[in-house]
């Protein structure tokens, strides 16, 4: 009797475990969003933490952080690293950055030869820069990782090319163009960590990614102005005080900021165990400002972008 109540507890846990992942293809034709992860650093929330993809016309062109587990849903929604043309990093915290690593062993066993940019912002004294960061990970002198330091060195299929985007000032900044698509960041105040968002413009089409931020900075509104879709984090309640709201914005920041920029749908991610279960009370607090779509994602969701 006992055996049986376990077996059942452990089929419960196993549902559970998997009830946050939404496996979807996005492969369609046209721009999509997928996101890859929809959690943050928690180890209790079920779900990969911070990842989004975005496809065009079955190619999953860009990447906007990788932090656990984004690697498995990066497998999962069967993109191929061949396909990526840049990586984009909001932020140096774990729950963005950490499987940089996962994916650059990975490409071993895959067809890739094109150099892979990956763009992340400038550092201070508690975090580096993301050029500091790749080579703190990959350099063959010190690197952690040093066993693929030909990734950087141009001795592999492929070089990973870093560079450092100002998480300083105001300024909404040019970064890349070509290839059929724009990338723009702007620096977010994310208590003392450096950080950006990012917008990408691509055929016809317009995203942005608030990363993690409080809204202090007031630049998201003109770097996501008229996109068709913003990704917002949603990693904190409207009641939130102290130091996780000195990290992150409430979900009234989040409603003033798509409506300042008419954003003309908006995802809520990097849900977490405060915002779980909250919904409804966040919701009620986006729509006091902001009328449109609006969806709180998970793992594996899959998004048009554009017409709907």
């Amino acid at each position: 009797m006992k055996l049986k109540i376990l077996c059942v507890l452990a089929g419960l846990l196993l549902s559970t475990a998997g009830a946050s992942y939404a496996a979807q293809s996005c492969r369609g034709a046209g721009v999509w969003l997928q996101v890859l992860g929809s959690g943050g650093p928690e180890l209790t929330d079920q779900r990969a933490s911070s990842g989004y993809l975005v496809w065009q016309d079955g190619r999953a062109r860009i990447l906007v952080d990788m932090g656990p587990g984004s690697m498995l849903r990066y497998e999962q929604s069967g993109a191929r690293i061949e396909d990526l043309d840049v990586i984009l990093l909001t932020h140096l915290h774990v729950d963005h950055s950490a499987d940089l690593p996962a994916l650059i062993k990975a490409s071993f066993f895959s067809d890739r030869t094109r150099d892979l940019p990956i763009y992340g912002p400038t550092g201070n004294a508690r975090f580096p820069d993301t050029v500091a960061f790749v080579q703190a990970l990959f350099a063959a002198s010190a690197g952690a990782y040093r066993y693929l330091a030909d990734y950087l060195t141009g001795d592999e299929a492929f070089r990973l090319l870093p560079y450092n985007v100002s998480a300083e000032g105001a300024l909404v900044q040019p970064v890349m163009e070509g290839q059929g698509f724009k990338v723009t960041a702007a620096p977010v105040h994310h208590g003392p960590i450096p950080a950006l968002a990012w917008r990408v413009d691509i055929a016809g089409r317009a995203l942005a990614f608030s990363g993690d931020m409080n809204g202090d900075n007031q630049t998201l509104p003109k770097l996501a102005a008229g996109v068709d879709l913003l990704v917002a984090h949603n990693a904190v309640p409207q009641d939130a005080k102290g130091v996780e709201r000195n990290l992150h914005m409430p979900p009234s920041v989040i409603g003033e900021i798509a409506a300042e920029a008419k954003v003309k749908q908006l995802v809520l991610s990097h849900r977490m165990q405060r915002t779980l279960g909250r919904e409804a009370e966040s919701k009620r607090e986006i729509r006091k400002r902001y009328a449109g779509p609006l969806t709180f994602a998970e793992d594996g969701q899959c998004f048009r972008v554009g017409k709907r």
